[in-house]
């Protein structure tokens, strides 16, 4: 028998607390519109995380479906379907709803990854859950959402254009092709067995990869990857996005962390990304920092927004702070791929970030110090923290 204080007794005992403490936010920021991004305040308030975020929503319910726990299993579509009655009439989905107000919100320059990330929780949560039915129930709804994004998509490349600051990482200056949004709306086009999957595929690894050796019929694709092709310095992940004649090369570490979790990225492809992301240190404090280097003010990529509320500035918020909802999906990543050992070592530390401030599970912490940073008691680090414990034993993301 292990000696008490053996560390991993230790860890496993600090997991199933912050399995237990994850299912206890979830309970107290589930609503019958659905689930909170944070738990009600007056900080939340003012910021409107007492609100119905949409990919917030999606997360955690796949969290709440693979939870065990039946309540929160039930609740999970509750979010989803409040967001369908939101539904924009072109067919977008909103960013986020807020039920008390009535009020939908769809950020300034629109919001296109709450789109896909709810057609993803949809058919998550019927493949999953007994006697689910979203999809039908939801079908006029979702064939006009895939219709809008099928308007977002280049008709060649298969690949959905998006303005800067509309995805996630909302003041980050991606635009054109982003990563991130099509690792996205390839397990989309998957899930829903849309036409157009392998250009799609094959598109996102020229594009944003276009390092390797690979033909390209387009011209046009061929200008937009050579620009990067000759001058990147980054050249071991994905790009995080490409237009004409710039592309970003921070690294995203949510982006390509998808690209494998979602099947973009081949096995030796996979492994090289996986060890340019421990190179670069993104797990050195605790799972993960979002970007490998922060876009400085010198940079050709800085944006003024980026200066909003002093918050994106060097190893902050999008911009290299640490995110304990992404750090879930690294975990399910390393256990996707075949590496349980290490999935459960970021577990572990994925447990100790939600534990700072007494179990605070803040939204995000500083990228050098790890100081706790923005909203607390944030409802998708839970649900995030739930897939990644789930993808110890299973395969949460496969068709």
């Amino acid at each position: 028998m292990d000696a008490p204080d053996d560390p991993a007794t230790a860890d496993d005992a600090l997991i199933d607390e912050c399995r237990l403490r994850s299912l206890h936010l979830l309970h107290d920021n589930l609503t019958p519109h659905g689930i909170l991004a944070a738990t009600p305040s007056a900080q939340a308030d003012e910021r409107r995380y007492s609100t119905v975020f949409t990919r917030d929503a999606a997360i955690c319910g796949i969290g709440m479906t693979v939870s065990g726990d039946a309540e929160l299993a039930a609740g999970a579509a509750r979010g989803l379907l409040t967001i369908a009655g939101h539904q924009a009439r072109n067919g977008q989905i909103p960013n986020f709803v807020d039920p008390k107000r009535g009020e939908a919100d769809f950020w300034y320059v629109g919001c296109i990854d709450a789109t896909l990330w709810w057609l993803i929780a949809l058919r998550f949560i019927d493949n999953v859950a007994p006697g689910s039915d979203l999809t039908n129930q939801l079908d006029s709804n979702v064939r006009s959402a895939l219709n809008w994004l099928a308007c977002q998509e280049h008709p060649h490349f298969g690949l959905l254009q998006q303005n800067e600051a509309s995805d996630w990482a909302d003041i980050m200056p991606r635009s054109g092709y982003v990563l991130y949004t099509n690792a996205l709306w390839y397990r989309v086009k998957r899930l829903y067995a849309l036409s157009g999957a392998e250009q799609t595929h094959a598109s996102f690894n020229q594009l944003l990869f276009p390092f390797a050796d690979q033909s390209m019929e387009s011209t046009r694709e061929q200008r937009l990857a050579q620009y990067a092709r000759a001058r990147a310095r980054r050249r071991d992940l994905y790009l995080s996005f490409v237009n004409f004649s710039f592309w970003g090369e921070e690294g995203d570490a949510f982006g390509n962390i998808l690209a494998i979790l979602f099947g973009l990225a081949d096995e030796a492809m996979a492994r090289g990304i996986l060890s340019a992301l421990d190179r670069e240190g993104v797990c050195e404090l605790y799972p993960i920092r979002v970007v490998c280097e922060p876009i400085v003010q010198q940079d050709r990529l800085w944006r003024p927004y980026m200066h909003r509320h002093q918050q994106n500035l060097d190893w902050q918020y999008h911009n290299g702070g640490i995110w304990p909802f992404v750090g879930g999906f690294w975990a399910a990543t390393l256990a996707a791929s075949g590496d349980s050992a290490r999935a459960r070592c970021a577990l572990t530390q994925l447990a100790r970030a939600n534990r700072l401030n007494q179990w605070e599970f803040n939204e995000w912490m500083h990228g050098r110090d790890a100081s706790p940073r923005g909203m607390p008691r944030q409802s998708w680090n839970a649900g995030a923290f739930l897939i990644a414990h789930r993808s110890l034993t299973h395969r949460v993301f496969d068709l």
